[in-house]
């Protein structure tokens, strides 16, 4: 039985696994895998070098400075061979059983020595040096190759440390820029109104006797709904870095939906009424989730906030919350008749960079931060929240918890 090798392409599908090796530039020019197998062959002069490392799908055969990948097999059974020692030649008790295993699997030799590489005191692969020569190894040229292994290890630790720092470099950077993009966004919504509240606050001040009664009217209920709006979007704001910074604390408990959407209908009731739309709820009674009330009773409170203010106001309008369930979870919907939106803004509908939404059909305004903070809520209670929509005819979100402790475990 010959080591079956596969070329570096179609047939290494699972490469993306390979996180040392494709680390050690096993794609490219640079490649130390090679490079190292190389040198460790020369130094010994054996004709072929194998490394592995551990759980990943693919080992590496070196020969005559080509690399070709093979299946590699589970490092555990290799591991156990070595009896805490750095290699394994001619003088170890295993070497016998080390060389029928690998015999077996397609490494044909006669003589053969294998090296663990360690890091941290844990192995995370093997070595092995193979040819068909029968020479003795020459002892001071295999400590030199085992000093060798110790700066590949040393490298692989250098590298693991620079794609951590990488990753997180990128993830600050990300997060930055979505900040600024925030805090823009944020400035603009509020100075808006703010600009509103003040000129007709002055309008009041100093120019009261010019107004009559339906002036008067107007401006408190600018004021009114101006205020209202821009409180919204603070409260939003607060839950929002409470959230980002780890102040919520979950706290679920089994309760009955039908509790949840009798406040939301309680909330909202006057502004439906206002818009001219009807809420309906035709959750069943005694449909229970897992899930903290408190948060799940502000997504929905949020979502059906929001089809309201995308409803037509022709009497006509209804913004709908029906529920289903499956083995493990409860299935929410919001359904609203309104709007809707096309394929562009359902995907950057829960985007994280907060880009500002389109008017309500009374003119409303938003910034889509309502959105972000219930995908946010909905995450913390291990579910999962979704959009369905299409142009002129309505949409639907679906909100998806666990019916228990065990699904939200599971989850």
């Amino acid at each position: 039985m010959k080591l079956e090798l596969l070329e570096i392409g179609e047939k290494t599908e699972q490469l993306g696994a390979c996180r040392l090796s494709l680390l050690l530039g096993i794609l490219s020019e640079e490649n130390q895998i090679v490079k190292f197998l190389k040198f460790a062959c020369g130094t010994l002069q054996m004709d072929f070098g194998i490394l592995v490392f551990k759980d990943e799908p693919y080992g590496w055969l070196e020969s005559d400075g080509k690399c070709h990948a093979f299946l590699a097999q589970p490092h555990e059974e290799y591991e156990h061979f070595f009896l805490d020692q750095a290699y394994i030649d001619e003088n170890h008790p295993n070497y016998k059983e080390v060389s029928e295993y690998i015999l077996v699997r397609g490494v044909e030799h006669k003589r053969f020595v294998t090296m663990s590489l360690k890091h941290e005191g844990r192995s995370i692969g093997h070595v092995v040096l193979y040819d068909e020569r029968s020479d003795i190894i020459d002892n001071k040229q295999l400590k030199i190759v085992l000093e060798f292994v110790q700066s590949l290890v040393n490298i692989i630790k250098l590298r693991l440390e620079n794609a951590e720092l990488k990753e997180m470099c990128e993830q600050q950077s990300a997060l930055n820029a979505s900040k600024t993009k925030f805090f823009q966004i944020i400035a603009h919504d509020l100075r808006a109104p703010f600009h509103g509240l003040m000129g007709f606050a002055d309008v009041l001040a100093h120019e009261r006797n010019t107004l009559d009664e339906n002036g008067v009217q107007d401006i408190s209920e600018y004021l009114l709904e101006t205020s209202q709006s821009t409180y919204n979007l603070l409260e939003n704001l607060l839950q929002w870095a409470m959230a980002e910074g780890g102040r919520f604390v979950y706290h679920p408990i089994c309760f009955d939906l039908t509790q949840l959407t009798t406040i939301v209908q309680n909330v909202l009731a006057s502004l439906a009424a206002k818009k001219n739309i009807e809420i309906i709820s035709q959750v069943s009674p005694h449909l229970k989730v897992y899930a903290d009330i408190n948060m799940i009773t502000s997504v929905i409170q949020n979502l059906v906030s929001n089809a309201l203010k995308f409803t037509y106001t022709d009497g006509n309008g209804k913004v709908i919350m029906s529920a289903d369930e499956d083995e493990q979870y409860v299935h929410i919907y919001v359904q609203d008749t309104g709007l809707g939106m096309n394929e562009k803004q359902m995907q950057n509908i829960f985007d994280p960079n907060f880009t500002v939404s389109i008017r309500g059909t009374s003119g409303e305004k938003g910034t889509g931060l309502g959105l972000v903070l219930c995908k946010r809520f909905v995450d913390l209670n291990h579910g999962a929240i979704s959009v369905s929509s299409k142009e002129g005819v309505g949409t639907t979100f679906k909100v998806s918890l666990p019916k228990n402790k065990k699904s939200a475990l599971a989850a």
